[in-house]
């Protein structure tokens, strides 16, 4: 009976319109009101230890200030450029170089959103000038952007490891091949299309703009080194990471690159100095500048942007928190594992639901949420099954990536109407070929399990010999 009245006023709040995190904080208070024994107390002391107990979480508001400055500022740009100068004389390689850049850019913001908006933003309308059809480019450009939940740091990855308790490092650490493999996949992909359909490529520029390109993404290529280096090989945690990352977004885009901030107007002398360089040759004054800085319009929008989409992320977890909570104390994962187990269904069926699940959820909520409330109650099904927590959280941010790409809700679609200027119904269409490969590749991802634990379990073993 709680289970059905919990899961029908979910469902009956999200029909009417009701955003979701007032509709998973409203069904849970009905539901601990009416048919719970649970106090009114409970309701407000687990929306406090939601956000307060799970330190994992606190990385969230980091890396999503990092991603705003580095999207804003021209790291996007030099990425691209980086990409272009690798990759760029090969047949369909600035589509290629696209991709690459997506997957550089999603290591630095931990965003899929973030990264079509960086990455689209530029390279569709330059694809389209080169004389790629735009809904090829807007297909791989969509499809791409999802490997920004896929690689780590990944905010979709933390947000599991806090509903879980698993090891947001491990889980990191996890993502990190099968995000090699998605992206070596569609480049394969654009490689064999770009020889039937004869699209272009560009001409070599030679290793001198390849290591001139590398030295001017050297900024952003090194919060890569930064954030992946320190948290495996111990020397921070994610949380720390993130804080460490924010900080140096910062610096990179105002001091660095100056593309943000008061100090944009200042050119370097060399435009082909590398940014570790110019940073330390005008550290002093940029120090003095640091409380002008501050109070820039354009800093303090991208705070405030930084802060509205952490609040409402953070508010939809809090809330999920609470739905998790009357879900355990009401132990109905522990009777949906009992009941599934006695259905006999072996783990690679199983896995079958839990994907069929996933899609069908990825089609109407958001990915921090699904995760939430689905992740307990398949969590402890899956650990009875012999089934690696580790490597159901990949399947499950596999899912999320697939989710990023169906309507009603799928907001890589809207990040790439919003750029292009066409309907949403084009920008599916032009996705759709591509979408194929996430599935053929959330199979493999699935039936694998090597593809994601080799690292992790790598890893391990080196930690162990020493």
């Amino acid at each position: 009976m709680t289970t059905a009245a919990l899961f029908i006023l979910l469902f009956g709040c999200m029909l009417i319109g009701m955003p979701i995190a007032l509709a998973l904080g409203l069904s849970s208070i009905t539901t601990i009101l009416f048919f719970s024994s649970d106090s009114l107390a409970s309701i407000a002391l687990k929306l406090f230890e939601a956000l307060s107990e799970h330190y994992t979480l606190l990385a969230i508001p980091f890396f999503i200030l990092s991603s705003a400055f580095l999207s804003t500022g021209g790291v996007a740009k030099r990425i691209i450029r980086f990409a272009l100068s690798l990759v760029g004389h090969i047949r369909g390689g600035l589509a290629m170089a696209s991709v690459m850049a997506c997957m550089i850019f999603a290591a630095v913001s931990g965003s899929s959103p973030a990264t079509v908006a960086a990455i689209g933003s530029i390279v569709i309308v330059g694809m389209v000038r080169a004389g790629y059809p735009e809904s090829f480019a807007a297909g791989v450009i969509t499809n791409a952007g999802t490997l920004g939940i896929l690689i780590p740091p990944s905010i979709v990855m933390l947000v599991y490891a806090a509903a879980t308790e698993v090891s947001a490092a491990r889980m990191f650490m996890a993502g990190f091949i099968p995000g090699l493999m998605m992206g070596g996949i569609l480049m394969l992909a654009i490689y064999i299309a770009a020889r039937i359909k004869k699209l272009p490529a560009m001409p070599w520029m030679g290793f001198g703009e390849v290591l001139a390109a590398g030295s001017s993404a050297f900024g952003g290529l090194m919060l890569i080194i930064i954030v992946l280096g320190s948290i495996y090989g111990g020397v921070a945690s994610p949380t720390e990471a993130a804080a460490v990352s924010a900080v140096y977004a910062f610096l990179v885009s105002i001091f660095g690159y100056r593309d943000v901030g008061p100090l944009k107007e200042v050119a370097w002398r060399n435009q082909g100095e590398g940014v570790a360089s110019a940073v330390l040759r005008n550290c002093a004054r940029s120090i003095q500048a640091i409380p002008r800085c501050l109070n820039d319009p354009d800093v303090r929008k991208i705070i405030l942007d930084a802060s509205k989409v952490s609040i409402m992320l953070l508010f939809i977890i809090a809330n999920a928190m609470l739905f998790a909570h009357v879900l355990t104390t009401e132990r109905i994962p522990h009777h949906l594992a009992e009941l599934i187990i006695g259905w006999g269904l072996s783990p690679w069926m199983f896995l079958i639901v839990v994907n069929l699940l996933l899609l069908m959820a990825g089609n109407f909520m958001e990915p921090s949420a699904i995760l939430l409330i689905m992740a307990p109650i398949l969590f402890p099904i899956a650990v009875k099954l012999g089934i690696d927590p580790i490597h159901l959280g990949i399947i499950m941010v596999v899912n999320m990536e697939i989710g990023m790409l169906t309507p009603p809700v799928g907001l890589n679609l809207f990040v790439t109407a919003g750029i292009t200027g066409n309907s949403i119904g084009w920008v599916i269409r032009a996705c759709l070929p591509w979408l194929m490969l996430l599935l053929i590749f959330l199979i493999i991802i699935t039936y694998i399990p090597q593809v994601s634990l080799f690292l992790p379990e790598f890893l391990d073993k080196l930690h162990g010999y020493q």
